[in-house]
């Protein structure tokens, strides 16, 4: 995230507070979540969708920033992109 993104969302959490951040993120969720379901019934579109990514990212970006995890998370999802990297090895392999 940006240093701007960064002092916005500081503000964000000092504004309205860890506890409705952390409820908007689950209601960004949904709506993704709604999005998607959506979209598979051809009522919506990839920019719907694009648009309901960057609102769950804006709000996953806070709770980073709340719980003081930016660099956890990097290194989570570095071992994650691994560990699907190994599977799809695997796949590749059992279907050859």
């Amino acid at each position: 995230m940006t240093g701007t993104e960064r002092a916005v969302f500081h503000k964000a959490l000092d504004t309205w507070g860890a506890e409705a951040q952390f409820l908007c993120l689950l209601e960004e969720m949904a709506e993704l979540q709604d999005a998607l379901c959506k979209h598979k019934r051809g009522r919506r579109s990839a920019e719907d969708i694009a648009e309901e990514i960057a609102d769950v990212e804006i709000m996953l970006d806070q709770m980073k920033l709340h719980f003081h995890i930016e660099e956890e998370v990097k290194a989570q999802r570095v071992r994650k992109v691994a560990r699907v990297e190994e599977r799809l090895e695997n796949w590749v392999k059992q279907e050859a």
